[in-house]
């Protein structure tokens, strides 16, 4: 839940082609045309490819920290790690092999070293590779862009090397570096390069601290300064000496007094990732902006931006954000705030500048989005933001490849989030304007946090995964290639079995859930068997196997054209899963106020085993305290039912990049918070209103970055599961039977679950061990009406459920009725009341109670109404039915909890 700006300092620092008969493919076919008015080629926008033509390969999984990459024209594929490591992957040997080690200042603090690589635009003629490092000289810390000579034995050439051009910067700054390098069809080659400055104490508005003495926390000094390549995207001339030049139609004219002829693009933050579109030399790049989540006496909420520089121009920062939104002018020592910066007529009067004070107007974005919700890009979706700008693919008809990207692509903009792991194709009109954007692979890409992306010689893509958690050595850091299959798809074999242990003879009918997106094909099968040589060609064979032993069944799909998949299971014979159930006489959903003990009793079965080894039951009873308690899965005798919402809903934020478990990445681990926090009684609030707003100062200096798309309640859910982390008790081991304290909740908040699980483990009999467990969940007897399931013409309203019409209902499936009486409910209705009823399975099931409320006057004033049940034993689903039939029969209540009571 770190900043993506501050997190990833590194980030910032840091028709398609048609099937002939059969199915076989024609690459070099399309449903393309010329343009009527131009006669150039035209995609075929109208027929977008199925996703599941794209597939996804591995091609190497063991990296640290990976950062940029280039593909030859030959096919090789030559990357870094942030820490110094350059690879070059062999297609034709399929492996990866580490060509040489850089010693470059990669200090963590700094997070500094081996940022960006490319190669050079004649590569075939000059193997020339161009790399983007720290490194120190003199005691200066310099950022360098150096090029080497790559030998004919695929072997670095470290005699080579030629400085191209440097530039000193701020070591002291854990921020924002830029890194990223990419031609146009001139031989200018572009640079980005981070504003350098800290964001940490500008409560993420624009770090515009003039006061003396604190340099590093003024980016005027820096992408503000026309006078300083920090903060900018550099345009050069690179000659085959390796000396360079610069091109006419960069922002200042050669000459001009207090500025860099050097400069293309300034007022950036962090260009983290830059491409440049050949056909055109227009540049694109993702701008990753700053902290705030909302709008501010100081300016405009924090914003990312994907950029397009059609010419040399100023992008703003750090006087504006987004499309060109001004902040104020703001002095840090008084904290005053004044006039808005004017975007016509931008000027720098920071006494850290050291060029020119009159700044060119500023140009705004081609895309800009929040944390929360974009008005005018809405499809960017919600949360963390780190925009990384991507290649634009031009479809060659005349390539003769098997896996380029379709016509349907051609002239699209590729652009990615590395924080919300999604990938998009922009679109672009005749004058080259933003005209749309589409998710590229939404369902199947599973992108890994892309920090990379380039289109092949064989018009492929190729991308660097950086890896789920921020500052760690990710298992999943990979390079992967995205191929198209224009032409027939392999099938996907699938087995399906209901029995896969049991006793010789096992009699086993398998199923068979094969398919092929090729819907025409017929498929044809063969089974494998005990090792047999000859398969079977029945679609769902049965086979009994005679002998003990662990077989791998074998099922190969294979299509008219002869593409196969094949599926594999296991089939355990000899031995069966042992039984084991729990009972008891009380209530099995519920743990009541004044209840001491709970009376249960484990009965464990096993056909192998005659007798049962009472060392092998294990018995054990925990009581989780403080859980989320609005989860839908209240039937469910799962540990994690009781916890599932608050962490189903970290799993599906951003908080993983910077957070894990058990570990340290950028931020702390969640047990750790849950420790420094576990005695401190606002700890709920405070950290869930923390997540929503952002901060830092707790554990370091990097930021928590805002997350203003979250309601107070999911924060609260969130931060109740991580409190639960850590917190767990070890239970000693049970009896089979008995009576079990359950006192664990006296003086609580009653808001916990305790956990009975049983389980054996048998003798293996004559295959290998096999464990069965059971668990038994108790709850508290008030159930917030969130947690509720199949509503039906009514919905949750924050932590209540609304808007009820005349039959209404929702639903409370698996609760056992076992010695309860009644329920409470605690309601609010503003001007009328209504018949609340309790049916059986269904909602025109057995009505088991009935009870009318009366109106409270305001939805903000609650009562309470008690219903009788009649005596039912067992568990139930209960089905809440609202009836009303006159009218007014709308927006009937606004119902919190339900207690059920004995």
């Amino acid at each position: 839940m770190h900043n993506h700006s501050d997190m990833t300092t590194w980030l910032y620092p840091i028709g398609f082609l048609f099937l002939t008969l059969l199915g076989l493919q024609t690459p070099a076919t399309d449903r393309t045309h010329p343009s009527p008015a131009t006669g150039r080629f035209v995609a075929d926008t109208a027929n977008r490819p199925d996703e599941n033509r794209f597939t996804k390969t591995v091609l190497f999984n063991d990296l640290n920290e990976p950062m940029e990459l280039a593909v030859a024209p030959d096919g090789r594929v030559f990357f870094v790690e942030r820490a110094g490591k350059f690879y070059m992957y062999d297609p034709a040997k399929k492996k990866t092999l580490l060509l040489h080690d850089f010693p470059v200042k990669a200090v963590e603090k700094y997070l500094n070293g081996l940022l960006g690589m490319t190669i050079d635009p004649d590569f075939a003629r000059h193997p020339y590779l161009y790399f983007f490092y720290t490194t120190q000289d003199a005691g200066l810390t310099k950022q360098r862009i150096a090029r080497f000579t790559m030998a004919k034995d695929n072997t670095l050439d470290l005699t080579s090397e030629k400085v191209v051009i440097d530039f000193p910067i701020d070591l002291e700054v854990s921020a924002h570096t830029g890194g990223s390098m990419a031609w146009d069809a001139h031989r200018n080659l572009f640079i980005s390069t981070g504003d350098n400055t800290v964001p940490f104490e500008s409560q993420g508005f624009a770090p515009i601290d003039a006061q003396p003495g604190r340099l590093v926390y003024d980016a005027q000094r820096s992408a503000g300064n026309p006078n300083d390549l920090r903060g900018k995207i550099l345009r050069i001339n690179v000659d085959l000496d390796g000396n360079y030049t610069v091109p006419p139609g960069n922002l200042f004219p050669k000459g001009t007094p207090m500025t860099r002829p050097e400069i293309y693009v300034m007022g950036c933050r962090n260009p983290y990732r830059i491409s440049v579109d050949t056909a055109t030399s227009i540049v694109y790049w993702g701008e990753i902006g700053p902290d705030s989540g909302v709008d501010g006496p100081q300016g405009p909420r924090g914003y990312d931006e994907f950029n397009q520089a059609k010419k040399a121009g100023n992008y703003g920062w750090p006087y504006f954000v987004g499309d060109s939104k001004p902040y104020h002018q703001y002095d840090f020592a008084t904290k005053t705030v004044a006039a808005l910066f004017d975007p016509a007529a931008p000027v720098n009067e920071s006494p850290n500048n050291t060029g020119a004070h009159t700044l060119p107007p500023v140009n705004k974005p081609m895309v800009w989005y929040p944390y929360g919700k974009s008005d005018e890009f809405p499809q960017l979706g919600v949360g963390g933001r780190c925009a990384m700008g991507g290649p634009t693919y031009h479809f060659n008809p005349a390539l003769k490849s098997a896996t380029k990207l379709p016509a349907y692509y051609d002239k699209a903009l590729f652009v990615y989030d590395w924080m919300r792991n999604w990938v998009m194709a922009i679109r672009l009109d005749d004058q080259q304007n933003y005209q749309s954007m589409e998710a590229f692979m939404p369902k199947t890409g599973d992108f890994r946090r892309p920090v990379d992306m380039e289109i092949g010689p064989e018009g492929s893509i190729y991308m660097l995964e950086y890896g789920s958690v921020y500052g760690i050595d990710n298992d999943d850091a990979r390079l992967v290639r995205v191929d198209f299959n224009p032409g027939n798809r392999a099938p996907i074999a699938k087995i399906m079995a209901n029995d896969t242990i049991g006793l010789a003879p096992l009699t086993v009918a398998f199923g068979n859930g094969s398919y092929d997106y090729d819907k025409a094909d017929q498929l044809r099968y063969s089974w494998q068997f005990e090792n047999e040589k000859t398969g079977t060609v029945a679609a769902t064979p049965t086979h009994t196997f005679r002998k003990n032993g662990i077989y791998k069944v074998r099922l190969s799909a294979t299509d008219p054209a002869g593409r196969q998949d094949v599926d594999t299971l296991t089939i355990r014979v000899g031995n069966t899963l042992p039984q084991v159930a729990i009972a008891t006489t009380d209530n099995k959903t519920f743990f009541f106020p004044d209840q001491k003990t709970l009376a249960y009793n484990v009965a464990v079965a096993d056909k192998e085993d005659k007798t049962i080894d009472k060392k092998r039951v294990n018995v054990a009873l925990n009581y989780i305290p403080k859980v989320a308690d609005n989860n839908p899965q209240i039937g469910h005798q799962q540990f994690s039912a009781s916890y599932n919402l608050g962490k189903s809903l970290i799993a599906g934020s951003d908080c993983k990049a910077c957070h894990q478990v058990a570990a340290k990445s950028v931020g702390p681990a969640f047990t750790e918070i849950s420790k420094k926090y576990r005695d401190d009684k606002t700890a709920t609030a405070k950290l869930a209103n923390k997540i929503i707003t952002g901060g830092n100062g707790v554990w370091g200096e990097h930021a928590m970055s805002a997350h203003p798309q979250l309601s107070r309640d999911e924060t609260t859910e969130m931060v109740k599961y991580i409190m639960s982390l850590g917190n767990e008790p070890t239970a000693a081991k049970l009896p089979q039977s008995g009576n079990v304290d359950l006192t664990a909740h006296q003086g609580t908040d009653q808001n916990g679950r305790y956990i009975l699980t049983a389980s054996y483990t048998d003798g293996g009999g004559a295959i290998k061990p096999l464990t069965t467990t059971e668990t038994f969940m108790l709850r508290p007897t008030r159930i917030a009406a969130i947690e509720a399931t199949d509503l039906h013409n009514m919905e949750r309203q924050g932590r209540r459920l609304g808007g009820a019409h005349d039959q209404s209902y929702f639903a409370l499936k698996g609760i056992d009725l076992t010695g309860i009486s009644g329920v409470t409910y605690r309601y609010g209705a503003k001007d009328q009341g209504a018949t609340i009823e309790i049916r059986t399975g269904s909602p025109t099931g057995k009505v088991i109670s009935t009870v009318p409320y009366t109106t409270t006057g305001d939805w903000r004033t609650f009562a309470n109404v008690r219903a009788a049940i009649q005596p039912t034993t067992g568990k139930q689903d209960l089905y809440f039915v609202f009836l009303k039939p006159e009218d007014p029969k709308a927006n009937l209540v606004s119902l919190e909890s339900i207690t059920f009571e004995k």
